[in-house]
């Protein structure tokens, strides 16, 4: 299938490794060119020079925070009026709310509600303008199924999934379209990280923890970033301007409701 945006421009976040990467990744295969944006600058690098090889398509990389305003000016001035923009940034970290002050909650608001408006809100008129724009948050399905460790997450992206349920009616008469990617379990960096800590609170080898975590979902392994990815870039494009204002759970089936 032709998605009928190679040449386009996308800013993509959090893309040196994982679910951005993967968007990047699949972005770039179908003629896309790609700005990234992540904090660490060698990984970056790696990862840009590696989409270059494999598509031929224009990278540039922005190393910088973008939860913040000089990272989001920073990515702005690189990409001012990108086609597609995909934003993405790290959860807040679990814990129990009664251990949380405002500041924790200001930094997750910040990081998984506020990031993603700001860079809505500085590049939507210029997709308003041409008649063509496509917009992808990189969620949690935790907006679907709340995880109770996780209440910053879930409040910071329930806060942004209100949001964008608003404004994706009033910009769908532009040809432009804005929806959430919802992730279950990727096999990520960050899901690592969250199953060595499980492993080592209860003195059993990551394997273990692994293959337990992977038999609880009814696909019965993690899902890949590449995957995601591929679903990324259908969304971005020409085939898919009827769907806007959704809330796209990817999970392997974890979730038990029917709607």
């Amino acid at each position: 299938m032709d998605m009928g945006i190679a040449g386009r421009s996308a800013l993509v976040c959090g893309a040196s490794k994982g679910l951005g990467l993967g968007c990047a990744q699949a972005l770039a295969a179908e003629g896309v060119q790609v700005t990234l944006v992540a904090r660490t600058a060698p990984a970056l690098e790696a990862a840009a020079e590696a989409i270059r090889r494999a598509s031929g398509v224009r990278v540039t990389t922005v190393a910088a925070d973008i939860t913040t305003p000089d990272g989001r000016a920073a990515a702005l001035a690189a990409c001012p009026a990108p086609d597609i923009l995909v934003t993405n940034a790290g959860g807040p970290p679990p814990g129990d709310f009664r251990d949380w002050n405002r500041d924790d909650w200001i930094k997750a608001l910040d990081a998984n509600m506020l990031t993603p408006i700001e860079l809505i809100k500085a590049t939507v008129d210029s997709m308003i303008a041409q008649r063509f724009g496509r917009i992808i948050n990189i969620t949690s399905s935790s907006v679907k199924a709340p995880i109770d460790i996780l209440g910053l997450s879930n409040g910071a992206r329930s806060g942004l999934t209100g949001f964008v349920a608003g404004l994706a009616r009033k910009i769908a008469p532009h040809n432009v379209t804005l929806n959430n990617l919802l992730p279950g379990a990727f096999d990520t960096d960050r899901l690592n990280v969250t199953m060595t800590g499980a492993a080592s609170k209860q003195n059993r080898t990551i394997e273990e923890v692994r293959a337990q975590r992977a038999a609880a979902i009814p696909a019965g392994r993690f899902g890949t970033p590449a995957e995601f990815g591929a679903f990324c870039a259908f969304l971005c494009s020409v085939q898919a301007a009827y769907m806007t204002g959704q809330n796209l759970l990817l999970d392997g089936g974890a979730y038990p409701g029917t709607y």
